[in-house]
């Protein structure tokens, strides 16, 4: 459950302005397969992320846990460097990182790993074989072709949301089959670590119930299963999850203001 008290006031050095904290996230009695959203860059929410998985843990569960941070031909990488004497989070990212990511966000649930032995797993396809993806459809790389035609609407909509119009609706149906290829190997992933359970940390547009990746899971595996999306004040897209959980916004740029028109 998703528990919401009484918010006090705190100080954001950050955000130079005063913030009301979260609520807290309350896994407990939460089925075996959870999947975590984030807005990637909101402080808050990856904090809030890191008390909850350190209170699941608390109470003797050992998930795997699967990280959108990592690409799926760094696994090899990512488990020699967890195995290795005095393993940190810094050696896993030096060992298997890739740019792009604020990585002391995540370094606290590395160490909740590394330090109950959970299996940390590469969950998300890298950008070249996205690139092949696009170019050479779903099926050339293992990945189901068929897609319904109202995940496939909500995609591309939300990918033409993501580039704030600079592109069309037939540019975002191209780019689509890389972002499903993501979740149903986010979905897979979460298939083979179903036994022991398995907490998947990812964007919000893969957590979405709707169009994500609980769309790619099997019936009985959708049925372990939550997605808890962790928005911002002010995003009205609570709907499209099975819970969510809103956050103060993180001080950021307008992303839209210096993004060019997408070459079509």
């Amino acid at each position: 459950m998703i528990r919401r008290g009484a918010l006090a006031t705190l100080w954001s050095w950050a955000a130079g302005c005063a913030i009301a904290p979260p609520a807290d996230l309350d896994l407990r009695g939460a089925p075996p397969l959870l999947l975590l959203g984030e807005v990637h860059d909101n402080a808050a929410q990856h904090a809030l992320r890191a008390r909850a998985l350190a209170a699941l843990l608390t109470n003797g569960a050992r998930p795997a846990l699967l990280m959108e941070q990592f690409d799926r031909e760094q696994q090899a990488a990512l488990d020699a460097a967890a195995a290795a004497p005095h393993a940190t989070p810094a050696t896993l990212i030096s060992a298997a990182g890739r740019g792009g990511w604020h990585w002391p966000h995540y370094e606290p649930v590395l160490a909740l790993a590394l330090a109950h032995a959970l299996p940390i797993v590469a969950a998300n396809v890298s950008r070249s074989d996205a690139r092949r993806i696009i170019a050479e459809g779903l099926s050339a790389h293992g990945f189901d072709a068929a897609v319904p035609e109202d995940l496939m609407a909500l995609q591309v909509a939300a990918i033409v949301r993501g580039h704030c119009g600079h592109l069309d609706a037939a540019g975002a149906r191209r780019l689509a089959p890389a972002q499903i290829a993501r979740d149903q190997f986010m979905a897979r992933q979460l298939t083979v670590h179903a036994a022991r359970g398995a907490v998947l940390l990812a964007g919000n547009g893969h957590v979405r119930s709707d169009a994500g990746v609980p769309r790619w899971l099997a019936p009985a595996q959708r049925e372990r299963s939550l997605a808890i999306g962790l928005l911002e004040h002010g995003d009205e897209t609570a709907g499209r999850f099975d819970r969510a959980l809103h956050t103060p916004p993180q001080p950021r740029p307008d992303p839209c203001a210096a993004m060019a028109p997408a070459t079509r």
